[in-house]
This record gives structure tokens, C-alpha cells and sequence, in this order.
């Protein structure tokens, strides 16, 4: 196979009532928590093994040639956020007041989580996981005077977010690197608050995803996800509907996505890992006019040439954004956020995390 597009196929979208379960056991995870990765069950054949190592490669290689390719054009029409903005239902607004959207949906992510702006209580270290070109680590920064690590899978991304920074004067405050947020290189318990902004639609393994998030965050420390689902499934469904997952399928071919899961996916993960304070909300109706814009702003004559000149991949993906549409509009996806906090007297246990038997 010559491209990586070939090469890699998504893994069939489980759509459950627990994501990236395919018998999905209905206990928690450990008692007490444990933030490191839970003990997995009996030895999976040497095959599956493999070729499951390769499927996760092959999608974080991927994601990163998919920003690489495509982070430049982004910048270069809608700046250095890279996520949805947060509209009044029913606005009509200009492409300076979708940058300003951008802005007010980490506003509003971060007040519905609580987070303080006392000099006492606001967060003093924080970490960024899928950080784009850095603009919510800045923006954090500056709000609050913290310390700001981002972490991305995209080399362009990272070296353009520390020259951002340091153009904006917030080196001494804000760094960037290349990092895997299902394997952060951090240690326990760092982080006042832990942010997700639009990255976890991308993490193949949520129950993984979700334990690095908790693992990293600090004691009483704030985690705060923002992310792609699909709808929570009716209690007599046991999968979505075939259509759904055809729709589901062809936005993962185009923007380098594993399995989806649901919004009441993400709050029993987090129950089983008894986090406290989780709240979750469905925005969808927040972010309406959003994928319409960018539409309009890839019709443009600037938006035409940049698309032409930045590869195959961006091409692809542009071509998926009414996919996107549709989904939204039949409540087949949920702009969610998701948050809680991580218990004050929480302690970090590092437990073996396979077991091997003969």
C-alpha cells in the first residue's frame, strides 16, 4: 500500500454503551482509583497483538501527517485556534466574529467547569492535550498567569506554537512537544488543569485516553474535555442505527478518526475512576453555524488556492465537511464537554500493566 490511507482502516465503530469494548465487562475500573493503565485481561494472541500495535502506529502517523499538512492553511484563514467557536443559536456573524467564537468557547468551557479566576484558586499549572498550534495554552496563560504544557502528534504543529510563543513573549510561560496523550511524558499528579480542546474524537483507546487525563491531573485539579461523540444510545438500542455508522465511517476516513463513543461514554469512564463533580452537556446547538463558515471560507479565493497547495489529505478532509453538517443536523453527533475534578485526597497507585500467564 502506498499511502497511509490505504494502509490504515478505521476499526469497525463500536457505537456501545461502553466504547472500545467488545464484551465490555460492567465493573469499574479498579477500587481505589488508579490512574495508570488497568490490568488487561489474559494474553491476547501474538497476531492481534501485532496487528493492533500497527492499526495504532498507522493512525497516530496519520493524525500527524493530516496537521502537518493541513495547520498552515488553518492558520492562515481562521488563526491560531483550532477548534469550534461558541455562537448564539440562530447568529449570523463575520469571519473576524468566528475568530472571537473561538475565544469564547474556551470562556465558556472553562466556566462551566468552575474554574476560578481568584489569584488563590486559579490554576497555576496546566496542560494543553492536542494542543493545535498552542492558541488555548497562550490564551490560558495570559488569563490566568500559569504555566502552560501542550502536547501534540504533529512536528509543524509543535515547532509553529513555540515560535507563536515566543513571538507573543510567552516562552517563559508556555512550551510545546511532540507527545502521544495515551502515553504522556509527564509525571503523576502535575496539573492544576487538564484541557482537551477537539482532541479526543482522535484517541483509539478512550478508557486509556481518559486515565492519562485523570493520571496527570493534580490532586482536586480540574479535567476539562471537549470533543466529537455520537448521540447516547436509547436504553432498548444496543448499537446505532447501519446508516449511522456508514456516515460515522466516512468522516473517519477523512479525518483520521478511530471508533467514536457517546457523550454517557465518557461519564461512566469517568465514574469508574471515581472523579468527582462530573458534568456534561451536548453544545451541538452552540457550534451550529460553524462548519457552515468554513465552508464558505474554503469557497473563497484565498481558501481555494490554499486548499489546492496543501495536499491530498486537507483536500479529503475539506471534501467531508458536509458530512459533518448532516451529522449535526440528523443528531447523529454531539458537540459535547465534559468535565470534572479529580479528588483532593486522590493518591496515584502504579500497577502492573499487563499480566501475562502461561
Amino acid at each position: 500500500m502506498t499511502t497511509w490511507l490505504r494502509a490504515y482502516q478505521p476499526p469497525l465503530l463500536l457505537h456501545s454503551r461502553i466504547c472500545h469494548h467488545t464484551n465490555p465487562p460492567r465493573s469499574p475500573f479498579l477500587s481505589p482509583p488508579h490512574w495508570r493503565a488497568s490490568v488487561c485481561p489474559r494474553r491476547m494472541p501474538t497476531r492481534a497483538v501485532a496487528a493492533t500495535t500497527n492499526d495504532a502506529r498507522l493512525l497516530r502517523d496519520g493524525i500527524a501527517d493530516f496537521y502537518d499538512e493541513s495547520s498552515t492553511l488553518w492558520e492562515n484563514i481562521w488563526g491560531d485556534h483550532m477548534h469550534h467557536g461558541f455562537y448564539n443559536p440562530d447568529s449570523s456573524v463575520s469571519v473576524s466574529d468566528h475568530r472571537a467564537a473561538q475565544v469564547r468557547m474556551i470562556e465558556e468551557a472553562l466556566s462551566f467547569a468552575g474554574v476560578s479566576e481568584e489569584p488563590t484558586e486559579r490554576p497555576e499549572s496546566v496542560v494543553d492535550v492536542g494542543c493545535g498550534i498552542g492558541g488555548s495554552s497562550r490564551y490560558i496563560a495570559k488569563k490566568y498567569e500559569a504555566k502552560c504544557q501542550g502536547i501534540t502528534l504533529s512536528p509543524v504543529q509543535a515547532q509553529r506554537a513555540n515560535a507563536l510563543a515566543a513571538a507573543q513573549g510567552l516562552a517563559d510561560k508556555v512550551s510545546f512537544q511532540v507527545a502521544d496523550a495515551l502515553d504522556q511524558p509527564f509525571p503523576d499528579d502535575q496539573f492544576d488543569l487538564v484541557w482537551s480542546m477537539e482532541s479526543g474524537e482522535h484517541m483509539p483507546d478512550k478508557k486509556k485516553f481518559v486515565n492519562e487525563l485523570a493520571r496527570v491531573a493534580a490532586p482536586g485539579g480540574t479535567i476539562i474535555i471537549v470533543t466529537w461523540c455520537h448521540r447516547d444510545l436509547a436504553p432498548s438500542e444496543e448499537s446505532l442505527q447501519p446508516w449511522e455508522k456508514e456516515l460515522l465511517n466516512k468522516i473517519c476516513n477523512a479525518y483520521y478518526l478511530p471508533a467514536w463513543c457517546s457523550t454517557a461514554d465518557y461519564v461512566e469512564l469517568l465514574q469508574s475512576l471515581s472523579l468527582q463533580d462530573i458534568k456534561a452537556e451536548d453544545w451541538s446547538r452552540y457550534v451550529a453555524p460553524f462548519w457552515p463558515a468554513v465552508i464558505r471560507s474554503a469557497l473563497t479565493w484565498k481558501g481555494l488556492t490554499s486548499l489546492l497547495r496543501s495536499g491530498l489529505k486537507t483536500i479529503k478532509g475539506a471534501l467531508a465537511m458536509p458530512l459533518m453538517i448532516e451529522g449535526y443536523k440528523k443528531d447523529l453527533i454531539k458537540f459535547a464537554i465534559i468535565t470534572c475534578r479529580k479528588p483532593q485526597d486522590a493518591v496515584a497507585y502504579d500497577i502492573l500493566a499487563y499480566v501475562e500467564f502461561s
